[in-house]
């Protein structure tokens, strides 16, 4: 729903580009609506290691010679609440005061990225959580160190990712370019 209601939102801005550079015909409109609305997102946060290590601009490099999209970007530091609260699903468990602790330990680079199935494209080239379980040529092989040092978490479904976009980002930091 929240997708539908930004889709919306953006529908002026889209009939003006669209008339003005690429609508021939009312088909090819309805097409490049469709496609704009069915458009996925997914919320990056580059961990610690990956500042650390001064890895940033390689792995956002990866994610855009992929063709996808950012949308936003921003550094953050991650307070104890909105920790809790993202990982709420481990809070827990036994190794969360580690998790909360590394999350914790520098500023990490929050971003949206948007493209088709892109929460399942990310996930691919990540490669799996553990990184020392990663397929060759996957960010967290190459980068990463093991599983809670691995490069980046990444949205693991569609609809997580419209919440976890919605918990970094307000409306008016996405944009449209």
């Amino acid at each position: 729903m929240i997708e539908i209601l930004h889709a919306l939102e953006m529908l002026p801005t889209f009939l003006i580009l669209h008339f003005q550079f690429t609508i021939s015909s009312v088909s090819s409109f309805r097409s490049h609506f469709l496609h704009y609305l069915h458009m996925e997102q997914t919320l990056i946060l580059l961990k610690p290691d990956t500042m650390q290590k001064r890895l940033v601009g390689k792995v956002i490099a990866r994610f855009e010679e992929a063709s996808l999209a950012i949308r936003g970007c921003k550094m953050i530091r991650l307070g104890k609440d909105l920790l809790r609260e993202h990982y709420a699903h481990i809070a827990d468990k036994p190794f969360y005061p580690e998790v909360e602790n590394f999350m914790g330990s520098t500023p990490v680079i929050a971003l949206v990225l948007e493209g088709d199935n892109v929460v399942g494209k990310v996930r691919e080239m990540l490669g799996v959580t553990d990184s020392r379980k990663a397929a060759p040529g996957t960010l967290r092989a190459e980068f990463g160190v093991d599983q809670m040092v691995n490069v980046a978490h990444a949205s693991d479904s569609p609809e997580t990712a419209v919440k976890e976009v919605a918990r970094f980002f307000r409306k008016e930091e996405l944009f449209d370019y």
